[in-house]
């Protein structure tokens, strides 16, 4: 079973790059981020084109999860336990469209058992000062939390949480360290990477980075300043397995092809293949 993860940056602005992905990479379930749309105006058509079920987190023109998958898409849960809103100068908390789960591989030909797939776009903080960031650091804590508590209770678990974290969690995920502290950027923060950190003490496995180790492996460019021509990327799309899932990785790869051309999404997707 062939699963994926893509901040798409617009999902109607990248519908067919999209459509074309899922058949060149022959992908079985794809977790989406910043679909930046409502239900109503999502791409449903799309999928079901190319035969997938699909299930949308969507509020706004901002944020948006999703998962799409051919393979049996059960028990979908739109936001995790406990999330926390997010409400700036005073005003009253709300929540943002940032988490989605689903149960894909039910209907799996390959005799993979079913996995619990999350799609995480996790909120960027924005400053190191802002009170974004502790919307972030709070956010973080509540799904480590909560996924521990479910590895303690279910320890064969095949769980993934994947997507979009904005953390990039060690130097060598960043193409210039010293540029990000001397401009005071995010993502790079020690109580950022200790969040990050955390939910690999608690047993989740980040399955790509052995089979790709860095420097200058990045799933991330700015369009800014010409990034990616420059090489100056960043590591901060992940798929974290909990070790049931794991230990049935066949393959993992960063299709860093899909950052090229014209009309690109600044990511590239992550791909893992498990038995």
């Amino acid at each position: 079973m062939k699963i994926a993860t893509w901040n798409v940056n617009s999902l109607r602005a990248r519908a067919d790059r999209v459509e074309a992905f899922l058949e060149r990479q022959d992908i079985d379930a794809l977790a989406i981020q910043e679909t930046k749309c409502k239900d109503e105006n999502f791409p449903w058509e799309l999928f079901e084109r190319a035969g997938y079920e699909v299930a949308h987190n969507g509020f706004s023109q901002w944020n948006g999860v999703a998962i799409a998958s051919r393979v049996g898409l059960e028990d979908v849960q739109r936001g995790f336990e406990g999330q926390p809103h997010f409400g700036k100068g005073g005003k009253d908390p709300h929540e943002e469209a940032r988490a989605i789960g689903a149960t894909v591989g039910t209907e799996s030909t390959d005799g993979a058992a079913p996995v619990r797939l999350w799609s995480l776009y996790v909120p960027n903080g924005r400053g190191l000062q802002d009170e974004h960031m502790v919307y972030k650091l709070d956010w973080l804590s509540t799904l480590k939390d909560l996924t521990a508590a479910q590895l303690a209770e279910s320890p064969d678990l095949r769980l993934a949480l994947t997507g979009d974290w904005n953390i990039a969690p060690q130097d060598e995920d960043v193409w210039d360290m010293q540029f990000f502290l001397d401009n005071e950027l995010t993502h790079v923060s020690e109580p950022e990477r200790s969040a990050f950190r955390s939910f690999t003490d608690a047993g989740l496995v980040d399955v790509v980075r052995p089979r790709h180790p860095g420097p200058g492996v990045y799933t991330y460019w700015d369009y800014k300043a010409l990034r990616f021509p420059k090489k100056e990327g960043m590591r901060i799309d992940f798929q974290l397995c909990s070790p049931a899932l794991a230990e049935s990785v066949e393959d993992a790869w960063i299709d860093r092809d899909e950052r090229k051309g014209k009309g690109a999404s600044d990511h590239a997707p992550v791909i893992v293949d498990y038995r």
